[in-house]
């Protein structure tokens, strides 16, 4: 085997291992996630594992990470084609708290007044909830996928994506919503974030984002392929114990914040990927492994800490991004998992190689570039960012103003019911969201906009 592909192997075992209660069965269901698959010499190679070390080397991870990489057994597998253990899912390593790094993490959490969390129990009083139930929404033990909908913590539905494929909007019940937006307010939202991430960040967004890179000889646009699927929830915690707090309350604050969705269920295939389509093999194929995902511990969509959870996730991703961006000249942000860079003409030289350096990094930071999204704008093309066109400045494009304009115009003529096509159940509501959206990209339309809307009839 390859060294470099042998320690990549390594490194994901490693991870993985330290995540679960160190056990023969522990370590071996982790094993198996980061591979993907059982691989018959999993078992003897834990057994091997546990014999080394009898107890969790918590604070020993590259003496773990070189154990594993040096043994025989791994390295006398052979690759034939494409057969042979993959890292299927990339778990970070966690935080090794040796006493310097400790007293960092002590003072880091002191320096942003995050709250004092000891243990698990500390937590139940913070929220003020039993510990029991505490547990139940933490959900460590996974029951949440093989719970009934009565008792879930959680409510389901899966969404078609126009590309194809589907995903799951995962939607916190109240109890556990009202816990999570305390951890995003008291301790998410007190930790800064890069100065790359404009998505979900208070002063910055989608004009912020795109503004950047108004009248650059290039932009170039790349996408994070299933952004909050990728962040498992042995990172989450690893996160936690970067913060100040303890393995097992990290373990628990990680497990408030991540799910474990169930297995079955799920759109019919006769209903997915779209009501008249007829599913295709690889369309069923493609559901089966989002399904098996969304099975394994990560940051739910829908939840109101995910966000905030993501863009600190991808903080090392940022780091060095904006990094390489700096060394040919260009400039970086990131917009939840919208990559962009702009830059000169030296840059637009460069900008399709460059995109091999984005996609590297991506993938050593646990993250995949989606090819199908990636796109090299130069000037002669509509340079577009997050449905704005920053060709010469940040705005909206022209097409899309003219058909909010005509809508609220209707509105105001003819009855709000008459515009409200897409069946929004707060149409009122809906409207203002996209005249404050104009509004934040070109204040002059969308005072025009304003102007419209405060002459729509709510009650006719």
């Amino acid at each position: 085997m390859p060294t470099s592909y042998r320690r990549r192997i390594a490194q994901a075992l490693a991870s993985a291992f330290l995540d679960e209660p160190w056990s023969q069965v522990g370590l071996t269901v982790r094993g198996r996630q980061a591979l993907g698959a059982h691989y018959a010499f999993l078992p003897a190679l834990v057994r091997r594992t546990l014999r080394r070390f009898p107890e969790a080397p918590h604070a020993k991870f590259d003496k773990l990470l070189a154990f594993i990489a040096h043994d025989g057994e791994l390295n006398a597998i052979t690759i034939v084609g494409d057969k042979g253990p993959r890292v299927r899912a990339t778990l970070a390593a966690p935080v090794t708290m040796a006493p310097r790094e400790v007293e960092g993490a002590l003072t880091r959490r002191a320096s942003w007044n995050l709250p004092i969390l000891d243990a698990p129990g500390d937590i139940a009083s913070w929220l003020s909830l039993p510990v029991r139930e505490l547990e139940w929404l933490a959900d460590l033990r996974g029951l949440e996928r093989v719970s009934g909908p009565r008792i879930q913590s959680y409510t389901y539905r899966w969404l078609a994506k126009r590309t194809g494929g589907a995903r799951l909007l995962e939607a916190p019940k109240s109890r556990l919503k009202a816990v999570q937006r305390r951890i995003l307010h008291e301790i998410l939202d007190r930790v800064p974030t890069h100065d790359a991430a404009h998505g979900f960040v208070k002063g910055r967004g989608i004009a912020t984002h795109a503004a950047t890179h108004a009248g650059r000889a290039v932009v170039v646009r790349m996408d994070l392929a299933d952004f909050f699927l990728s962040i498992p929830r042995p990172r989450v915690s690893a996160m936690f114990r970067t913060y100040g707090y303890a393995a097992e309350t990290a373990r628990t604050l990680a497990g408030l914040c991540t799910n474990c969705a169930p297995a079955r269920g799920g759109p019919a295939p006769a209903t997915w990927p779209s009501p008249n389509a007829t599913p295709t093999v690889l369309d069923i194929a493609a559901l089966h492994r989002a399904r098996q995902r969304y099975a394994t511990p990560h940051l739910p969509q829908g939840a109101p800490t995910s966000p905030a959870l993501a863009n600190l996730a991808a903080f090392g991703l940022d780091v060095r991004l904006a990094a390489a961006a700096g060394s040919v000249g260009a400039v970086y942000t990131r917009y939840a998992d919208d990559l962009v860079f702009s830059g000169d003409e030296a840059f637009e030289a460069r900008a399709r190689r460059f995109v091999g350096v984005v996609k590297t990094i991506a993938s050593d930071e646990g993250f995949e570039v989606n090819p199908r999204k990636t796109r090299v704008m130069p000037t002669s093309v509509q340079q577009s960012i997050t449905g704005l066109v920053v060709n010469t400045r940040a705005t909206v494009p022209r097409a899309a103003y003219e058909r909010i304009e005509a809508t609220l115009f209707n509105a105001a003529r003819r009855g709000a019911a008459s515009q409200n096509r897409g069946g929004h159940a707060d149409f009122r509501t809906h409207l203002g969201g996209v005249v404050a959206w104009v509004t934040s990209v070109d204040a002059a339309r969308g005072a025009r906009l304003r102007e419209l809307y405060e002459q729509i009839d709510w009650a006719s």
